[in-house]
């Protein structure tokens, strides 16, 4: 199968661009996922002064969305955790009746990972920062693993630097983490020789789990994203059973090549419509686009392009 024909770009890219939020010089990066017979999602919106905040979202179809112009204020009884600084690149996982958001924020001591819980999208209770600085991303597993909740997050430092391998860890109570465990970091594989991350919620297949993942190259002239898959084993997810040499998808449209950080796809969230994935990516750091593949070729990618 050549590549080109796993992932479908969506006839109407961008789906969500700037003008959705006023004030936005942006919005990208986001997450979404169905809800309430259509779908919800928590979106990064830069603003023109570059402040990065975070806003919910509903939609009927996935497609065309009604964005809050109003910031996310998160409900907590710790004035620790109040936010004071920018908020960014959000994952949402349900598990049960609630829907779990991790995002990056701004701390003085660097990139520190954020979690709060709703049930409705309009009310947000903050809860303990699973990890310490530095670290940019973190995606909850959306069912208990042998009974402990499990994130896939990984660790960088203050910097926006070549720096980045995936780690799995597990906790009891969604407060302490630990069992922390080395899943892959970069290869020789030139797409993803820089860093890696990991990005939508992992999908649970008879083949393990799904994970969609960015990887990143530093040509000559700055950092390239694209997008990967892998399957983790079901019971040990560190376990790493398949991981694409190949690309799933790259920057190749000129919504994707230009913007304010040019040749990026980001992948942050996933829904399955049937036997459909489509996936939400982030686009030069700019606007938000859709790509669709059926799920059991997105597998046969995987498992037959790996190293």
């Amino acid at each position: 199968m050549a590549n080109e024909t796993v992932f479908k770009r969506y006839k109407g890219n961008p789906i969500i661009t700037a003008a959705a939020v006023p004030r936005a010089n942006s919005i990208h990066n986001s997450a979404i996922v169905p809800f309430d017979g259509g779908y919800a999602g928590i979106f990064r919106v830069d603003e023109i002064d570059f402040n990065f905040t975070l806003h919910a979202g509903r939609s009927k179809d996935g497609i065309h969305w009604k964005i809050d112009p109003k910031v996310i204020k998160m409900k907590n009884n710790d004035p620790y955790l109040t936010i004071k600084n920018r908020t960014y690149d959000p994952r949402v996982t349900q598990i049960g009746d609630d829907y779990y958001v991790t995002w990056c924020l701004d701390s003085p001591q660097g990139p520190c990972i954020g979690l709060a819980v709703t049930k409705d999208f309009k009310t947000f209770k903050q809860m303990e920062n699973p990890l310490p600085p530095a670290n940019r991303n973190c995606v909850i597993f959306p069912r208990k693993i042998n009974g402990k909740y499990a994130i896939l997050h990984r660790p960088s430092d203050r910097a926006h630097t070549p720096f980045g391998d995936i780690f799995y860890s597990t906790s009891q109570d969604l407060v302490h983490w630990g069992c922390h465990r080395f899943v892959f970091g970069t290869s020789n594989s030139g797409w993803q020789s820089t860093k890696v991350g990991p990005g939508p919620v992992p999908i649970e297949t008879k083949d393990g789990w799904l994970l969609i993942y960015h990887g990143v190259w530093t040509s000559c002239n700055g950092y390239l994203y694209y997008a990967g898959g892998a399957l983790l084993d079901i019971d040990r997810p560190w376990k790493v059973l398949y991981r694409t040499r190949d690309y799933l998808l790259a920057p190749t449209e000129p919504y994707e090549r230009i913007g304010d950080v040019p040749n990026v796809v980001f992948p942050s969230s996933a829904v399955m419509i049937g036997d459909i994935l489509r996936l939400y990516y982030g686009c030069a750091d700019t606007c938000i686009s859709v790509a669709e593949a059926k799920l059991r070729d997105v597998v046969k990618f995987v498992k037959t392009h790996s190293f």
